[in-house]
């Protein structure tokens, strides 16, 4: 007896606990809807596509429970080597990918470098543009009629494809990600128990291999975990480069696109969470063994940078060199826009331009208006999810939270598999249409909207929005009129992430895409594999300017609606 009551105290509290946060909901009838309405569509949009992938994987056309697929495939030599390069692909990029990012993080955090500000904005471009360019700018440089390879060196049979291209590509591509994530770990890292250790006579040496490194060992982890995972979901690098070095993403696309084998190549998308949940489990093992603690929220002194000349120096060589590369790959783009036939004919023209203008400006046009509709409903769903996990107590909270992510986590090819799946017929008849493009955009990008506002939300005092209450305001009315405008800067993240998403993303879209609604990205890589490599960089540089130019709106924008509420306080 003495062993069941406190269990059965527990779960009585927990029922209780249960009915009271529903008695508060029924008397909000309407936030009550909104939350059944946002988990079915996160059902709906996010969890049945996936579900749609690993069923079709295990049950054969007849609906039996049939694992030969799964059998078959795993006991393919031809599979398992795929398996391998995708895995070996993920790794070098990782490996590499975070050295650099983390060089470029500390130098950046630590040092009085001059040209902070450059690197890191030149370090941002990979990010905004789209995952193949870095690709198509090798094949200008390094082809068999690249600038450098033919023309300065006079080779004739460059061979650029294969798995070295495709690590120098995949680690220049992702290292900014890297470097983001490394640069806010070490900038939160206690900057007085470095300063402490420097007071006591250590060397810098001394203090970076045994506090700085340390510490920053989850952010590594981290930026390993994510720059594999992305590199090994990648679709339009390989796609572009990779030759006869065969990854799963691609052979999934070329399964149902080449063999129209819709279930091998959902057995193909479905393996690549095999390396990405295993290296998930090890980060999180790791992790959890250790603690990191050193901001305990006692008051510190701004942080003694380095300026020692032999310290500075080597990093702004390496920090140069890397900047340098970024450059050369954005430079021979834009170059390349403006070449007739790259290699043969180098005289500048406007041809590309006014072939992208003329013949082949619809994709732009389609990418641009689908992805401004995406945006701010994205941007505002995430808030909406945000303040709801954060602020409000309802029953399958958890499951909310979870659920949102899971379009996020999966590679980009299970979502678009799993969409032509769930969605292509009656009642839910969507394939070939804008809205499936526009839910797969909002959907797929909605988490970095609900991070950024959980996040947000958790450095506010809730005590702000229980006087709002309080005082007679019903959760509507306190969501836009005070944590919405707390959420400022989350809800420009979530604009600007969303919308650059939409407009570079590929390998979700690549499947959903149709004769009326081609996108831009699909455009650029139809052109790479046509070798019209004029036209594809012209379409990369539209697409990098508009993105730029929709950055500084959005970022306007804001900042007026900040600055005129400002006025109308005065």
């Amino acid at each position: 007896m003495a062993n069941t009551t406190p269990s059965t105290n527990k779960i009585e509290s927990k029922v209780n606990g249960q009915l009271k946060r529903m008695k508060m909901l029924v008397k909000e009838p309407y936030l009550l809807a909104l939350i059944i309405i946002i988990f079915l569509s996160l059902f709906v949009f996010s969890v049945y596509p996936i579900y749609q992938v690993f069923k079709i994987t295990v049950i054969n056309d007849e609906g039996v429970l049939d694992f030969s697929l799964i059998v078959e495939t795993f006991s393919s030599s031809f599979f398992l080597k795929t398996l391998w390069n995708s895995i070996q692909l993920g790794i070098m990029s990782a490996i590499f990918g975070t050295i650099i990012g983390f060089i470029f993080a500390y130098a950046v955090t630590r040092t009085e470098m001059k040209g902070k500000k450059f690197f890191n904005l030149v370090a941002l471009l990979p990010i905004i543009s789209p995952p193949f360019v870095i690709a198509l700018s090798v094949i200008l440089l390094f082809g068999r009629n690249g600038i450098i390879s033919n023309g300065l060196f006079g080779f004739d049979d460059s061979n650029v494809y294969g798995l070295r291209s495709l690590v120098f590509i995949q680690t220049l591509g992702f290292f900014p990600i890297a470097y983001l994530n490394l640069k806010g770990v070490l900038e939160s890292i206690d900057s007085s128990v470095e300063d402490a250790a420097l007071n006591l006579g250590a060397s810098r040496w001394k203090v970076f291999s045994t506090i700085t490194l340390p510490l920053a060992v989850p952010g590594i982890l981290s930026s390993l975990l994510l720059v594999f995972i992305k590199a090994i979901e990648d679709f339009g690098n390989p796609m572009v480069i990779a030759g006869e070095y065969q990854t799963l993403a691609v052979q999934a696309y070329l399964q149902i696109t080449g063999m129209y084998d819709l279930r091998a190549g959902s057995f193909y998308a479905v393996a690549l969470l095999l390396p990405s949940l295993t290296a998930y489990f090890i980060q999180k093992y790791w992790i959890s063994k250790k603690s990191y603690v050193t901001v305990t929220g006692k008051p510190s002194q701004d942080r003694m940078k380095i300026n020692e000349k032999h310290i500075v120096l080597p990093l702004f060589i390496f920090c140069g060199l890397i900047t340098g590369a970024v450059m050369l790959i954005y430079g021979t783009v834009l170059w390349g826009a403006f070449v007739k036939v790259w290699g043969v004919d180098n005289t500048l023209t406007f041809d590309n331009f006014r072939y992208t203008f003329t013949l082949g400006f619809d994709s732009v046009k389609n990418s641009l208006l689908l992805s401004a509709l995406s945006t701010p409903i994205t941007a505002l769903l995430g808030m909406i999810i945000a303040f709801l996990i954060i602020r409000k107590q309802f029953i399958g909270k958890k499951i909310m939270e979870a659920s949102s992510m899971l379009a996020f986590a999966v590679p980009g090819t299970v979502i678009g598999i799993g969409y032509i799946l769930a969605f292509n017929q009656k009642p839910l008849l969507l394939t070939g249409t804008a809205m499936i493009l526009i839910i797969a955009f909002t959907f797929r990008n909605i988490t970095v909207g609900i991070e950024a506002g959980t996040n947000s939300l958790r450095q506010v005092d809730p005590s702000i929005e229980e006087a709002s209450t309080n005082l007679g305001a019903s959760s509507f009315t306190t969501f836009r009129k005070i944590s919405l405008p707390l959420m400022k800067s989350a809800l420009f993240s979530g604009l600007v992430y969303s919308f650059v998403r939409s407009m570079t993303s590929i390998s979700a879209v690549i499947f959903l895409i149709s004769v009326n609604w081609n996108l831009l990205t699909v455009t650029i890589l139809s052109q790479v594999e046509d070798a019209s490599l004029g036209a594809a960089a012209a379409y990369c540089i539209i697409l990098i300017v508009i993105i730029l130019i929709v950055i500084g709106l959005l970022e306007f924008f804001v900042n007026y609606l900040a600055s005129s509420k400002r006025r109308n306080y005065r």
